[in-house]
């Protein structure tokens, strides 16, 4: 039996090392970001992944699993940008943005787990390019609450998306092996 949990934080595992690895090559410069920016960074890296399932090709050596993992990273960073909308430093320490990543991390799995619960894994009998349409999907859903100044009437907000889209994208990694 496949043990969700477990594949999860593996895949997690990878993400945040690259993502740390990449904060004491470049500090916090994502901290220059708007969310809108973000956005489409994400919708760039889906895209490519789009592009490559219709085409069957690349011409780009950068394969489709650094694609889902930047995809998670970004979608941190907006969650992590989200959280301190207020907080003007550029400069964050090492520790403190080590810990904002592993706390969105930790929110995002429990929605993930919450969800599979109720849903019965059926991500597992997905195609991959479904959780890929997913996330381009997500992504013009944040673009349109972007457009609304971040107001909905009746549906999640910017962050429930980016939550969403990490956890389609950590399903991508599990099933890409």
């Amino acid at each position: 039996m496949q043990n969700t949990s477990q594949q999860y934080d593996l895949a997690i595992s990878q993400c945040k090392d690259i993502f740390l690895n990449k904060m004491k090559d470049y500090g916090t410069a994502w901290r220059n970001l708007r969310l809108t920016s973000l956005t489409d960074q994400i919708f760039i890296k889906a895209q490519r992944i789009k592009s490559i399932e219709e085409k069957g090709t690349q011409k780009i050596n950068d394969d489709i699993k650094g694609e889902y993992i930047g995809i998670i990273n970004y979608c941190i960073i907006g969650l992590i940008q989200l959280e301190l909308k207020n907080d003007t430093r550029l400069d964050l320490p090492y520790d403190e943005v080590a810990n904002l990543y592993e706390s969105n991390i930790n929110k995002t799995k429990q929605l993930m787990l919450d969800k599979n619960h109720d849903y019965g894994e059926a991500w597992r009998d997905m195609r991959i390019s479904s959780l890929t349409d997913l996330i381009l999907m997500k992504i013009f859903r944040v673009k349109q609450i972007e457009d609304n100044q971040g107001k909905t009437l009746i549906s999640e907000g910017i962050d429930a998306n980016y939550m969403d889209m990490i956890n389609y994208s950590v399903f991508a990694l599990i099933k890409l092996g």
